[in-house]
């Protein structure tokens, strides 16, 4: 039954069925263990994108990069540097919140231009290549500012800030007042990326290339498609990305220093991994990248709501999770080289 429904959905839609039908066991399992603490309350499901926006954008530019094959691991110090000089160039330059976000975007797209280039064009391994930016990025970090820099500019607090409620969902609480559930700017900036994302991957000639270099480099050659351009615009397109997730993850913490999002980037490719995305490349899906996250903050608001149990649960059951989902993908794959065998 398993292996019908696996040939009719494909190992992409199989992959992300799987990912979306254990995020709804795990929250079900949440709202009847945390009944009493009020864990089906609409507001619990919204923070897991409050708190994870950054992470949504970082793993969406990271389901495409992984698609095409590569990998890149400067995501958590391109976060960490984009924070420190919003934070920089706000406070201790007092420049404008609008110049500063503009900025730190250019250079997040001059950053994947090198990379990019580096990658597709000289053909070094994206692994060093990405390590050379991640030891760049939290070094630039530190160069920066060793100090701890808070934002108090008013246009960035003002958007951090601003609760944007829904007409829905609501509950009365003790005193007899509707309570209404919230989302901030932060949750609408990722939603969009996912959005635009899904659109260019599914619907457009540069989403199909993408998965078609993934594919087979060599097949995409002989289709007659521009392999290196297609990888250089995928790394722009994420360092862009990787500087608006830092941006979005800022305006949650509304503040710089140097050992912000240690680790960052592999989060976002367990999240991806664990949304169907391989890590042979040819094969995944921004929405399930996003169930990877929600996976990942029900993981943590477990742990919130139980109360005793140590953060560092999240790292050991992300972990499980991933080695669940490498093993699937690799009897997938053997499964498909088999039955071409045989063809």
């Amino acid at each position: 039954m398993i292996r019908k429904l696996r040939d009719q959905l494909g190992a992409n839609n199989f992959l992300l069925l799987i990912t979306i039908v254990l995020f709804i066991a795990m929250y079900i399992a949440g709202i009847i263990v945390y009944r009493e603490n009020n864990f089906g309350r609409f507001q619990v499901f919204l923070n897991l994108f409050i708190s994870n926006a950054g992470l949504i954008v970082a793993a969406v530019g990271m389901t495409m990069v992984l698609i095409t094959g590569g990998i890149d691991i400067s995501v958590g110090s391109m976060v960490a540097m984009t924070c420190m000089l919003l934070a920089w160039m706000m406070e201790n330059k007092k420049i404008g919140a609008i110049p500063a976000i503009i900025i730190v975007l250019l250079i997040g797209v001059i950053f994947g231009l090198v990379q990019g280039l580096l990658i597709a064009y000289l053909k070094i391994q994206p692994f060093i290549v990405t390590l050379a930016g991640m030891f760049f990025a939290r070094g630039m970090t530190a160069v920066i500012s060793t100090d701890i820099i808070s934002i108090k500019n008013e246009t960035f607090l003002k958007v951090a800030n601003a609760k944007i409620y829904l007409p829905f969902g609501g509950y009365v609480n003790k005193k007899g007042v509707m309570i209404y559930p919230y989302i901030y700017p932060s949750v609408i900036i990722g939603i969009i990326v996912l959005i635009i994302i899904f659109y260019i991957l599914k619907f457009t000639k540069f989403g199909r290339s993408i998965y078609a270099v993934g594919g087979n480099e060599q097949s995409a050659l002989l289709m007659g498609l521009n392999v290196k351009r297609t990888k250089l615009k995928v790394y722009v397109l994420n360092g862009f990305l990787a500087a608006l997730a830092g941006f979005v993850f800022c305006l949650n913490t509304s503040g710089g220093f140097v050992e912000q999002a240690k680790g960052f980037e592999m989060e976002a490719i367990a999240a991806a991994v664990i949304g169907g995305t391989l890590l042979t490349g040819g094969i995944g899906n921004v929405l399930g990248s996003l169930f990877g996250v929600l996976i990942k903050g029900t993981i943590e608001t477990f742990i919130t709501f139980q109360g005793t149990l140590s953060s560092w649960w999240t790292k050991i059951v992300i972990a499980a999770l991933l080695c669940f989902f490498i093993i699937l993908q690799s009897i997938l794959a053997s499964t498909k080289h088999k039955r071409l065998k045989s063809t």
